[in-house]
């Protein structure tokens, strides 16, 4: 997931009499959703798309959406109409309340070069990246941070926390879950808790780490691949993953294909493309996530200094279509008291 900042050119073949080269026509296009974050500048779309586009002689185009449940929410609304090819930016606890919109069918490729945690397989949708949910703590502000999440629920309401909405957010969905995987039948109590502690709950990602990186809160939800970025790209160690004794909870980011693709070849192309080096390479230092097929550079080394969880929580997506509606009003009620 995530924004942290607030084409080569092909040679020309030689063409021949009365003959059109496909390969050098840009007539034809991929539209994708995703999130915003994903095709920021600083973010891995742009570099995707002109190693995408150099490959398939197409115009790919982007269209971000602020955040991965808002993405599923504007499908739902647009249904067949839906002007994309792809959807980039669902996540596990999403993908059986997309298939059962009916607007997504399966891939019908080879995902043999994906691995991640859990080995979720899928024939609709494929894994790109996956990351475990975190408090990210700033260490000039806080010196002993939550080491559990009961520590996070009943610790000092001084030191808040920006959070994402489950409503319109997977990390605010995350977040949800982690507390239910943890609380269980307690989960409405714990929220009650924790509402004490919150600053404020965000539409999505982007929003709460620019409030956590400006000083409004020391503590932000976000990934234990976050201070990754800050190490790389900030030279800094400040900001830091809180390790949780209970375990994390775990985030598989996917894609998939819609039924009513305008170019289904192409868009079979991006998802065979998007299981490539080509794409992977760019996930961990612009998408700051792990990458979910083989790569062919080295993760710099602020990567092994992550917090690595070893407990993790991730409700299967059944699990989640049957709970969620009931789960986010339970949510509503304990942090309206």
């Amino acid at each position: 997931m995530r924004k942290y900042r607030f084409f080569p050119a092909a040679a020309l073949a030689a063409i021949l009499p009365f003959t059109a080269s496909p390969a050098l026509s840009a007539d034809r296009s991929l539209t994708v959703y995703t999130y915003e974050s994903f095709i920021a500048d600083w973010g891995p779309g742009p570099k995707i798309e002109a190693a995408f586009e150099a490959e398939c002689g197409c115009d790919l185009k982007w269209v971000g959406i602020a955040d991965g449940v808002a993405l599923l929410n504007r499908l739902k609304l647009e249904g067949e109409k839906a002007e994309a090819g792809i959807v980039l930016g669902l996540d596990t606890n999403l993908v059986a309340e997309a298939k059962a919109t009916g607007l997504f069918e399966a891939h019908g490729l080879d995902t043999g070069a994906v691995s991640v945690p859990g080995n979720f397989s899928d024939e609709v949708f494929i894994p790109y990246d996956y990351g475990h949910f975190a408090v990210v703590y700033d260490s000039e502000a806080i010196s002993t941070p939550p080491a559990s999440l009961k520590e996070l629920v009943e610790g000092d309401p001084e030191q808040k926390i920006v959070i994402q909405d489950p409503r319109t957010s997977t990390p605010g969905l995350g977040l949800l879950l982690w507390m239910k995987s943890v609380y269980g039948d307690d989960a409405a109590q714990a929220w009650e808790k924790l509402s004490g502690r919150v600053l404020t709950v965000t539409p999505g990602w982007s929003e709460a780490y620019g409030l956590f990186t400006s000083g409004e809160a020391p503590m932000v939800l976000s990934y234990t691949t976050s201070p990754a970025y800050h190490m790389v790209a900030e030279d800094t160690e400040r900001y830091q993953a809180a390790e949780f004794s209970e375990g994390h909870y775990l985030q598989i980011e996917v894609a998939g294909l819609l039924a009513n693709a305008p170019e289904k070849d192409l868009a079979r192309q991006f998802l065979s493309f998007m299981m490539t080096p080509g794409f992977q390479n760019e996930i961990p230092t612009n998408n700051w996530m792990m990458p979910a097929a083989p790569v062919t550079m080295d993760l710099p080394q602020a990567f092994a200094t992550l917090v690595s969880p070893e407990r993790t929580f991730l409700y299967s997506p059944e699990e989640v279509a049957e709970n969620r509606a009931a789960w986010i009003d339970e949510w509503l009620g304990a942090m309206s008291r």
